[in-house]
Protein backbone atom coordinates (compact mmCIF):
# COMPACT_ATOMS: atom_id res chain seq x y z
CA UNK A 1 0.00 0.00 0.00
CA UNK A 2 1.57 3.32 -1.11
CA UNK A 3 0.42 6.39 0.82
CA UNK A 4 1.61 9.80 -0.35
CA UNK A 5 3.23 11.91 2.37
CA UNK A 6 0.91 14.77 1.46
CA UNK A 7 -1.90 12.84 3.13
CA UNK A 8 -0.19 12.70 6.51
CA UNK A 9 -0.65 16.24 7.75
CA UNK A 10 -3.31 17.89 9.87
CA UNK A 11 -6.91 17.08 9.04
CA UNK A 12 -5.81 14.77 6.21
CA UNK A 13 -5.09 12.07 8.79
CA UNK A 14 -8.75 11.22 8.26
CA UNK A 15 -8.02 10.10 4.68
CA UNK A 16 -5.04 8.03 5.77
CA UNK A 17 -7.12 6.36 8.49
CA UNK A 18 -9.80 5.31 6.01
CA UNK A 19 -7.28 3.94 3.50
CA UNK A 20 -5.60 1.73 6.11
CA UNK A 21 -8.73 0.73 8.02
CA UNK A 22 -10.01 -1.58 5.28
CA UNK A 23 -7.25 -4.13 5.90
CA UNK A 24 -7.50 -3.84 9.67
CA UNK A 25 -11.27 -4.23 9.72
CA UNK A 26 -10.90 -7.31 7.51
CA UNK A 27 -9.19 -8.79 10.59
CA UNK A 28 -12.28 -7.83 12.64
CA UNK A 29 -10.08 -5.91 15.06
CA UNK A 30 -11.79 -3.72 17.66
CA UNK A 31 -11.80 -0.06 16.67
CA UNK A 32 -9.42 0.71 19.54
CA UNK A 33 -6.74 -1.53 18.01
CA UNK A 34 -7.25 -0.04 14.56
CA UNK A 35 -6.67 3.43 16.02
CA UNK A 36 -3.62 2.22 17.96
CA UNK A 37 -2.02 0.73 14.85
CA UNK A 38 -2.57 3.85 12.74
CA UNK A 39 -1.51 6.40 15.35
CA UNK A 40 1.61 4.45 16.33
CA UNK A 41 2.92 4.75 12.77
CA UNK A 42 2.00 8.42 12.50
CA UNK A 43 3.65 9.26 15.82
CA UNK A 44 0.65 11.15 17.15
CA UNK A 45 -1.53 10.90 20.22
CA UNK A 46 -5.12 9.76 19.93
CA UNK A 47 -6.18 13.02 21.53
CA UNK A 48 -4.62 14.97 18.65
CA UNK A 49 -6.15 12.88 15.91
CA UNK A 50 -9.32 13.92 14.15
CA UNK A 51 -11.20 10.67 14.63
CA UNK A 52 -13.31 9.16 11.91
CA UNK A 53 -16.92 8.72 13.07
CA UNK A 54 -17.57 5.04 13.65
CA UNK A 55 -20.62 5.21 11.37
CA UNK A 56 -18.32 6.09 8.46
CA UNK A 57 -16.17 2.99 8.99
CA UNK A 58 -18.49 0.30 10.26
CA UNK A 59 -22.19 0.13 10.91
CA UNK A 60 -22.88 1.62 14.34
CA UNK A 61 -25.44 -1.02 15.21
CA UNK A 62 -23.00 -3.87 14.54
CA UNK A 63 -20.32 -2.15 16.60
CA UNK A 64 -22.71 -1.67 19.51
CA UNK A 65 -23.89 -5.26 19.41
CA UNK A 66 -20.33 -6.59 19.19
CA UNK A 67 -19.22 -4.52 22.17
CA UNK A 68 -22.17 -5.64 24.26
CA UNK A 69 -21.36 -9.28 23.56
CA UNK A 70 -17.67 -8.70 24.28
CA UNK A 71 -18.55 -7.02 27.56
CA UNK A 72 -20.77 -9.89 28.67
CA UNK A 73 -18.13 -12.49 27.86
CA UNK A 74 -15.35 -10.43 29.48
CA UNK A 75 -17.29 -10.14 32.73
CA UNK A 76 -17.46 -13.93 33.01
CA UNK A 77 -14.17 -15.13 31.48
CA UNK A 78 -10.67 -13.61 31.71
CA UNK A 79 -8.70 -13.86 28.48
CA UNK A 80 -6.46 -16.46 30.14
CA UNK A 81 -7.45 -17.84 33.53
CA UNK A 82 -5.52 -19.35 36.42
CA UNK A 83 -4.41 -22.96 36.45
CA UNK A 84 -7.00 -25.28 38.01
CA UNK A 85 -7.20 -29.03 38.74
CA UNK A 86 -8.61 -30.85 35.71
CA UNK A 87 -11.17 -32.46 38.00
CA UNK A 88 -12.96 -29.09 38.20
CA UNK A 89 -14.59 -29.99 34.88
CA UNK A 90 -16.34 -32.93 36.51
CA UNK A 91 -18.69 -30.46 38.23
CA UNK A 92 -19.77 -29.11 34.84
CA UNK A 93 -20.64 -32.57 33.54
CA UNK A 94 -21.81 -34.32 36.69
CA UNK A 95 -25.12 -35.21 35.00
CA UNK A 96 -23.44 -36.46 31.82
CA UNK A 97 -22.13 -40.04 32.25
CA UNK A 98 -20.21 -40.02 28.94
CA UNK A 99 -18.24 -36.87 29.68
CA UNK A 100 -17.80 -37.83 33.34
CA UNK A 101 -16.23 -41.14 32.36
CA UNK A 102 -13.96 -39.57 29.75
CA UNK A 103 -12.82 -36.81 32.11
CA UNK A 104 -12.01 -39.38 34.76
CA UNK A 105 -9.78 -41.19 32.26
CA UNK A 106 -8.25 -37.90 31.14
CA UNK A 107 -7.41 -36.94 34.73
CA UNK A 108 -5.17 -39.98 34.87
CA UNK A 109 -2.91 -38.39 32.24
CA UNK A 110 -3.34 -34.62 32.70
CA UNK A 111 -3.33 -32.82 36.02
CA UNK A 112 -4.46 -29.26 35.34
CA UNK A 113 -6.34 -26.99 32.99
CA UNK A 114 -6.10 -23.28 32.25
CA UNK A 115 -9.27 -21.83 30.78
CA UNK A 116 -9.15 -19.45 27.83
CA UNK A 117 -11.91 -17.00 26.97
CA UNK A 118 -14.36 -18.58 24.47
CA UNK A 119 -14.31 -15.72 21.96
CA UNK A 120 -13.25 -17.52 18.78
CA UNK A 121 -9.59 -16.69 19.44
CA UNK A 122 -9.12 -19.41 22.06
CA UNK A 123 -6.94 -21.67 19.89
CA UNK A 124 -4.41 -18.96 19.06
CA UNK A 125 -4.46 -17.38 22.52
CA UNK A 126 -4.18 -20.77 24.22
CA UNK A 127 -1.32 -21.79 21.94
CA UNK A 128 0.53 -18.52 22.51
CA UNK A 129 0.25 -18.54 26.29
CA UNK A 130 1.06 -22.24 26.63
CA UNK A 131 4.17 -22.11 24.47
CA UNK A 132 5.43 -18.80 25.84
CA UNK A 133 5.02 -20.19 29.35
CA UNK A 134 7.10 -23.22 28.34
CA UNK A 135 9.84 -21.03 26.87
CA UNK A 136 10.30 -19.22 30.20
CA UNK A 137 11.94 -22.42 31.46
CA UNK A 138 13.73 -23.43 28.24
CA UNK A 139 16.47 -20.97 27.29
CA UNK A 140 17.84 -22.86 24.28
CA UNK A 141 14.38 -23.53 22.88
CA UNK A 142 13.58 -19.84 23.32
CA UNK A 143 16.62 -18.86 21.24
CA UNK A 144 15.56 -21.23 18.46
CA UNK A 145 11.99 -19.90 18.49
CA UNK A 146 13.22 -16.30 18.55
CA UNK A 147 15.21 -16.92 15.35
CA UNK A 148 12.24 -18.61 13.66
CA UNK A 149 9.90 -15.73 14.45
CA UNK A 150 12.46 -13.18 13.23
CA UNK A 151 12.20 -14.70 9.76
CA UNK A 152 8.43 -14.66 9.56
CA UNK A 153 8.01 -10.95 8.76
CA UNK A 154 10.11 -11.01 5.58
CA UNK A 155 8.44 -14.25 4.52
CA UNK A 156 4.96 -12.73 4.88
CA UNK A 157 5.95 -9.52 3.11
CA UNK A 158 7.36 -11.58 0.24
CA UNK A 159 3.94 -13.25 -0.03
CA UNK A 160 2.20 -9.90 -0.46
CA UNK A 161 1.05 -9.06 3.06
CA UNK A 162 0.96 -5.26 3.50
CA UNK A 163 4.19 -4.12 5.17
CA UNK A 164 2.61 -1.16 6.95
CA UNK A 165 0.16 -3.17 9.04
CA UNK A 166 2.33 -6.28 9.35
CA UNK A 167 5.24 -4.44 10.95
CA UNK A 168 3.16 -3.15 13.83
CA UNK A 169 1.89 -6.60 14.78
CA UNK A 170 5.32 -8.17 14.25
CA UNK A 171 7.04 -5.59 16.45
CA UNK A 172 4.53 -6.15 19.26
CA UNK A 173 4.92 -9.92 18.97
CA UNK A 174 8.74 -9.76 18.99
CA UNK A 175 8.72 -7.40 21.96
CA UNK A 176 7.09 -10.13 24.04
CA UNK A 177 9.14 -13.00 22.53
CA UNK A 178 12.40 -11.17 23.27
CA UNK A 179 11.53 -11.09 26.96
CA UNK A 180 10.87 -14.81 27.31
CA UNK A 181 14.60 -15.35 27.93
CA UNK A 182 17.87 -13.51 28.35
CA UNK A 183 18.74 -10.80 30.86
CA UNK A 184 15.37 -9.04 30.70
CA UNK A 185 13.31 -12.21 31.04
CA UNK A 186 9.82 -11.72 32.42
CA UNK A 187 8.28 -14.00 35.03
CA UNK A 188 5.09 -16.06 34.82
CA UNK A 189 3.03 -13.35 36.51
CA UNK A 190 4.01 -10.76 33.93
CA UNK A 191 3.25 -13.19 31.12
CA UNK A 192 -0.23 -13.65 32.57
CA UNK A 193 -0.72 -9.87 32.78
CA UNK A 194 0.36 -9.47 29.15
CA UNK A 195 -2.08 -12.09 27.91
CA UNK A 196 -4.90 -10.57 29.95
CA UNK A 197 -4.29 -7.06 28.62
CA UNK A 198 -6.76 -7.00 25.73
CA UNK A 199 -4.73 -4.68 23.48
CA UNK A 200 -1.45 -6.56 23.73
CA UNK A 201 -3.06 -10.00 23.81
CA UNK A 202 -5.09 -9.33 20.68
CA UNK A 203 -1.98 -8.08 18.85
CA UNK A 204 -0.30 -11.42 19.65
CA UNK A 205 -3.34 -13.31 18.36
CA UNK A 206 -3.43 -11.28 15.14
CA UNK A 207 0.19 -12.05 14.36
CA UNK A 208 -0.30 -15.76 14.98
CA UNK A 209 -3.27 -15.65 12.61
CA UNK A 210 -1.19 -13.93 9.94
CA UNK A 211 1.61 -16.49 10.31
CA UNK A 212 -0.97 -19.27 9.94
CA UNK A 213 -2.45 -17.62 6.85
CA UNK A 214 0.99 -17.24 5.33
CA UNK A 215 1.81 -20.92 5.87
CA UNK A 216 -1.50 -22.07 4.39
CA UNK A 217 -0.93 -20.00 1.27
CA UNK A 218 2.74 -20.92 0.95
CA UNK A 219 1.85 -24.64 1.04
CA UNK A 220 -1.42 -24.19 -0.84
CA UNK A 221 -1.04 -27.36 -2.89
CA UNK A 222 -1.10 -29.46 0.30
CA UNK A 223 -3.75 -27.60 2.28
CA UNK A 224 -6.11 -27.15 -0.66
CA UNK A 225 -7.13 -30.78 -0.15
CA UNK A 226 -8.80 -29.84 3.13
CA UNK A 227 -10.98 -27.08 1.70
CA UNK A 228 -14.66 -27.49 0.95
CA UNK A 229 -17.19 -25.48 -1.00
CA UNK A 230 -14.96 -24.47 -3.89
CA UNK A 231 -13.14 -21.69 -2.02
CA UNK A 232 -9.65 -20.68 -3.01
CA UNK A 233 -7.01 -20.76 -0.29
CA UNK A 234 -6.78 -16.97 -0.33
CA UNK A 235 -10.53 -16.67 0.16
CA UNK A 236 -10.43 -19.17 3.01
CA UNK A 237 -7.64 -17.27 4.75
CA UNK A 238 -9.34 -13.91 4.32
CA UNK A 239 -12.62 -15.25 5.69
CA UNK A 240 -11.65 -17.93 8.24
CA UNK A 241 -8.05 -17.43 9.34
CA UNK A 242 -7.00 -13.78 9.41
CA UNK A 243 -10.14 -12.21 10.97
CA UNK A 244 -10.39 -12.11 14.75
CA UNK A 245 -13.08 -14.22 16.47
CA UNK A 246 -13.10 -16.92 13.77
CA UNK A 247 -12.88 -20.44 15.21
CA UNK A 248 -10.01 -22.75 14.33
CA UNK A 249 -9.75 -26.41 13.36
CA UNK A 250 -7.09 -29.00 12.52
CA UNK A 251 -5.94 -27.12 9.42
CA UNK A 252 -5.08 -24.03 11.46
CA UNK A 253 -3.21 -26.21 13.95
CA UNK A 254 -1.16 -28.01 11.29
CA UNK A 255 -0.21 -24.74 9.58
CA UNK A 256 0.72 -22.85 12.75
CA UNK A 257 2.71 -25.75 14.17
CA UNK A 258 4.53 -26.20 10.88
CA UNK A 259 5.33 -22.50 10.45
CA UNK A 260 6.76 -22.06 13.96
CA UNK A 261 8.18 -25.59 14.36
CA UNK A 262 6.07 -26.21 17.46
CA UNK A 263 4.28 -29.51 18.08
CA UNK A 264 0.64 -29.24 19.21
CA UNK A 265 -1.37 -32.04 20.80
CA UNK A 266 -5.15 -31.59 20.85
CA UNK A 267 -7.22 -33.82 23.11
CA UNK A 268 -10.83 -34.11 21.96
CA UNK A 269 -13.53 -34.40 24.59
CA UNK A 270 -16.19 -35.97 22.38
CA UNK A 271 -19.34 -38.03 22.80
CA UNK A 272 -17.88 -41.27 21.46
CA UNK A 273 -18.10 -44.62 23.22
CA UNK A 274 -18.40 -44.14 26.98
CA UNK A 275 -15.63 -46.66 27.68
CA UNK A 276 -13.01 -45.03 25.44
CA UNK A 277 -10.47 -42.40 26.40
CA UNK A 278 -10.65 -39.01 24.65
CA UNK A 279 -8.77 -39.22 21.32
CA UNK A 280 -5.55 -37.24 20.87
CA UNK A 281 -4.12 -35.84 17.65
CA UNK A 282 -0.73 -34.24 17.08
CA UNK A 283 -0.20 -31.35 14.67
CA UNK A 284 1.84 -31.60 12.52
CA UNK A 285 1.66 -35.37 12.37
CA UNK A 286 4.46 -37.27 14.14
CA UNK A 287 5.65 -34.16 15.98
CA UNK A 288 6.87 -34.03 19.58
CA UNK A 289 4.17 -31.99 21.37
CA UNK A 290 5.16 -28.87 23.27
CA UNK A 291 1.64 -27.45 23.59
CA UNK A 292 -1.34 -29.40 24.93
CA UNK A 293 -4.90 -28.20 24.32
CA UNK A 294 -8.26 -29.62 25.32
CA UNK A 295 -10.94 -29.28 22.66
CA UNK A 296 -14.60 -29.25 23.50
CA UNK A 297 -17.05 -28.45 20.68
CA UNK A 298 -16.14 -24.94 19.52
CA UNK A 299 -13.57 -24.22 22.24
CA UNK A 300 -9.94 -24.80 23.33
CA UNK A 301 -8.39 -24.68 26.81
CA UNK A 302 -4.81 -25.35 27.90
CA UNK A 303 -3.86 -28.72 29.42
CA UNK A 304 -0.96 -29.60 31.73
CA UNK A 305 0.50 -33.01 32.51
Amino acid sequence: MQISSCLLGGSRVFIFFVLVSSFLFDLLLPLELVTKCVTSHLGINNSNMEMVPETEIQDEGILKQQREIEKEVAEIHPLVGNKQPLTCLLKEYMDDPIYTNKLTKLAGVYQSIRRVRPDGNCFFRGFGFSYFERLLDNEEEWKTFQAIVMGTKDQLISQGFPKFTLEDFFDSFMEVVNRLGGEGKMDAEELSRIFNDAGTSDYLVVYLRLVTSGQLQKEEDFYQNFLEGGKSMREFCQQEVEPMYRESDHMHAIALGSALKVGIRVVYLDRGEITTSPPEHDFPEDCTPSVYLLYRPGHYDILYK
